[in-house]
């Protein structure tokens, strides 16, 4: 019964996410002048509608997002107010306004979160476990702060963990802050060991970290948007990791996937509002991701169509001509099919792995 609630919880998430996507569409085109035939909350049959104007506005049945049907916005119809027919910057801006609208609910969720939290570890080395060999002036000392792991910028203390357990045995660039001075230390060897630490046995670095500093609530707030920004490094990272193939295609999830980890990580939590925080921390990742994953310069996503309205300004720059609308549906369509292949695919393989 509690990994349902959870289970209903993530997927009401999922909605809130898409229709905050879509409101960012809206708002930005109401702004800008762009006509919306329709702004809609949820999906399927009209459970209420109202039109106001020339906007008709619905609650539809399913909770799982929502769209903004702007006039023009796969071809030009003629009105002055379409979206085809508008500037490039202000197809930009309502093009780019919900990836933005996801980051922002993600920042305040991760804030909110924060804003509960009273202390934060900090990334100072204050012991060595028993058996670490690298300690002295010419490795790590006791007080030193790691500000950098190869290359990666150190912002708070998770981000030592995150870094160091990218390492492939063959050591790390670090740069530590030590009585006040960077002191750089390449190719430092930071493989995972077996160490005793408190009297029992732990397979990690051999680092450890027990400042902890107490936070005021501007501080919290910090911290939160950091963990925020620190978010978009994480899905970064991650799309790098899948270009170069350190992670697997397979080891795709779609929402089927995602719902379900969010799930089980709340009915693993110690209590039922540690369970919540962590979902919508974990929601709050998810949202972050979408921003940044919607910017991307692929076809039937909104970075796609922002690469398209650049393409086509440049187009028109060189030899005052614009590209096709139908050449660009074309290429948005079909991107679009491959995209619902890859889901129906991704969310096969999440079923698979749920009952199997």
């Amino acid at each position: 019964m509690v990994r349902l609630l959870y289970i209903l919880l993530a997927i009401l998430l999922f909605g809130v996410m898409i229709a905050i996507h879509e409101f960012g569409h809206f708002l930005t085109a109401k702004l800008l002048g762009v006509k919306v035939n329709e702004f809609a909350i949820g999906m399927g049959p009209a459970l209420w509608s109202r039109q106001k104007g020339e906007t008709l506005y619905a609650l539809r049945a399913f909770p799982v997002g929502g769209y903004c049907a702007m006039e023009g916005e796969d071809e030009d119809t003629g009105d002055p107010r379409a979206f085809a027919r508008q500037a490039g910057w202000k197809k930009i801006i309502i093009l780019c306004a919900g990836a933005f609208m996801n980051f922002v609910l993600g920042l305040v969720i991760t804030v909110a979160l924060f804003l509960g939290i009273t202390q934060a570890r900090t990334p100072v080395v204050t012991q060595f476990a028993d058996g670490f060999q690298h300690r002295g002036a010419d490795g790590l000392m006791e007080g030193d702060r790691i500000v950098s792991v190869d290359g990666h910028g150190i912002w708070m203390y998770a981000d030592v963990q995150n870094y160091l357990a990218r390492n492939d045995g063959h050591g790390v660039d670090l740069i530590v802050v030590r009585d006040g001075k960077r002191i750089t230390l390449n190719d430092f060897p930071m493989g995972r060991y077996d160490y005793e630490y408190q009297g029992g046995l732990y397979h990690g670095f051999g680092l450890i970290f027990g400042e902890i500093d107490d936070l005021s609530i501007p501080e919290r707030i910090c911290q939160g948007a950091v963990q925020t920004f620190d978010f978009v490094r994480i899905v970064w990272m991650s799309l790098g990791d899948l270009v170069t193939g350190r992670v697997a295609v397979s080891e795709l999830s779609g929402v089927i996937g995602v719902v379900d980890v969010v799930s089980e990580v709340g009915t693993q939590s110690a209590s039922i509002t540690a369970g919540v925080q962590n979902v919508f921390y974990f929601m709050a990742l998810i949202s972050v991701n979408l921003a940044v994953m919607n910017l991307l310069p692929i076809p039937a996503l909104d970075g796609g169509r922002v690469f398209f309205v650049l393409l086509n300004g440049l187009v028109y720059a060189v030899s005052r001509r614009r590209i096709p609308e139908r050449y660009e549906g074309y290429v948005h369509a079909g991107a679009f099919v491959l995209l619902l292949a890859l889901m129906a695919v991704v969310a096969l393989h999440d079923i698979w792995n749920i009952f199997v």
